[in-house]
């Protein structure tokens, strides 16, 4: 078994690096699920752009799925490991038995929602005539594997705030490694299409999500999933909650967004700018993952040392992530100004001519602030890694609720190019979140660490 107290020793810098480099690799193969179903059936003879824009419209579904999942899995996993720090063992297996549970529960609860009501779903989400066959045999499927969606997703955080990223790495690995394995050879050897890919990704996550729960029940793990911990208790279990509603509201608001975007395109650009939209989407997810990657690295080494109350080090771990997001956003930034019809030509046949040209176009609109990125996502999940719920949750919907929805539906009001005017409404939502978000982190961030410095002294004056 590891040492529990190895994220309070040693250098801060290596610990991040170390935790982190894993948990990057995880975000972006776990991108492989999505993006590799969309290259694979955006390259089906004949109908590809109809099934890459039908099964784009699903995204929403798996957002919100994603969602569920952050809100028990993210919200546990930092507290989790705070009450490891501050050495309330039991606290923290609770945590994680608990959780389980809750991701059992609404797994099932999902599954039942999203079977029943399917096509008044799609519709709503943005699908036409020309798309809703596709995008019904592509959901359909993925219903039925919903609950193993939650558990690799929601009980792999678990292995990696305790440190274990390399492990965590590795469930995602096997499940993407997998998909890769499957989708050729159901969507063009059996001739399946929307529907083999979506039978790849439930077979994957479905082996995934049986490894995280293996080891979670191992000794290996610190804080271990046991049985005798299934039993809901609300006490622990909705502070816990409380504090995955930042993560929740963020992904649940993006399929939110998804929607609004898919209707207002649909009606000022058609099937053509919903199709754009769906690389815009994925694009994005290669924008913010990463970040949430590099936040998961630094969370074990923050949340730890504030429960331990060693400010320096939860004021260095916050620096190098900031510094790396940065870093990470600009670059990435940088590339889609530069090569925006390489990015679309990623997931599009060659003969798509005018959907690749207008989605390079609307690359440059939609991402034109993105360097910020960094910004906006290590102060945000620092709020989230020392257990303050209520700023980051206010910062989710900020950025999302308060700001881009309205501005997707205003802003076409007042520009003449109302495609372009949807497209604009991201960067300048984005532009305002990132200034407002910076200034509350410089205050509340500094205001915690004193507070903990005054709870340090006041103990050791004892």
């Amino acid at each position: 078994m590891h040492d529990k107290t190895f994220l309070g020793k040693g250098s801060v810098l290596k610990l991040v690096i170390k935790l982190s480099i894993p948990t990057i690799i995880a975000q972006l193969v776990n991108l492989l699920y999505n993006i590799v179903d969309r290259i694979y059936i955006g390259n089906i003879p004949k109908v590809g752009g109809f099934a890459y824009t039908g099964v784009g419209v699903c995204m929403p579904v798996i957002l919100l799925v994603s969602a569920f999942a952050a809100l028990v899995g993210y919200g546990g996993a930092p507290k989790s490991t705070i009450y490891l720090g501050q050495k309330e063992d039991q606290k923290a297996e609770i945590v994680v038995g608990n959780s389980f549970t809750l991701l059992l529960i609404l797994g099932i609860l999902l599954t039942i929602i999203l079977l029943i009501f399917y096509e008044p779903l799609l519709y709503l989400f943005g699908a036409s005539e020309n798309t809703i066959g596709f995008a019904s045999d592509y959901l359909l499927i993925y219903a039925i594997g919903t609950i193993f969606v939650m558990m690799a997703l929601g009980m792999n955080a678990f292995i990696s705030a305790q440190g274990f990223t390399k492990i965590s790495m590795l469930s995602v690995l096997i499940g993407a490694i997998l998909n890769c394995i499957l989708d050729p050879i159901f969507i063009f050897v059996f001739s399946m299409g929307v529907q083999g890919a979506a039978f790849a990704t439930i077979i994957s996550q479905a082996i995934s999500s049986f490894f995280v729960v293996w080891f979670l029940q191992s000794k290996k793990a610190l804080v271990r999933l046991k049985w005798s911990n299934l039993v809901i208790k609300w006490d622990i279990i909705l502070p816990t909650l409380a504090l995955g509603l930042s993560p929740f509201v963020m992904q649940f608001t993006e399929a939110v967004i998804t929607v609004c975007f898919n209707a207002s395109l649909k009606k000022y650009g058609g099937d053509i700018a919903v199709g754009a939209m769906t690389t815009l989407a994925s694009l994005m997810q290669f924008s913010m993952l990463p970040l949430m990657g590099l936040s998961q690295g630094a969370q074990p080494v923050t949340s730890y040392n504030y429960g331990a109350k060693n400010v320096d080090r939860v004021k260095k771990s916050f620096i190098i992530l900031l510094i790396a997001s940065v870093i990470y956003s600009t670059i990435f930034w940088l590339f889609l100004m530069l090569f925006p019809h390489g990015f679309a030509n990623l997931f599009l046949s060659a003969d798509e001519v005018e959907l690749i040209d207008y989605t390079a176009w609307a690359i440059r609109i939609y991402f034109a602030i993105s360097c910020l990125f960094g910004i906006q996502i290590a102060c945000q999940q620092t709020f989230i890694a020392i257990g303050n719920a209520k700023i980051s949750l206010f910062l989710a919907v900020l950025r999302k609720v308060i700001l881009l929805i309205p501005l997707i539906f205003i802003l076409p009001l007042f520009i003449e190019d109302k495609a372009m005017a949807v497209y604009l409404a991201e960067p300048l939502a984005d532009g305002i979140a990132v200034s407002v978000t910076a200034t509350m982190f410089l205050i509340y961030f500094n205001k915690t660490l004193k507070k903990l410095a005054t709870e340090t002294e006041l103990e050791i004056a004892k």
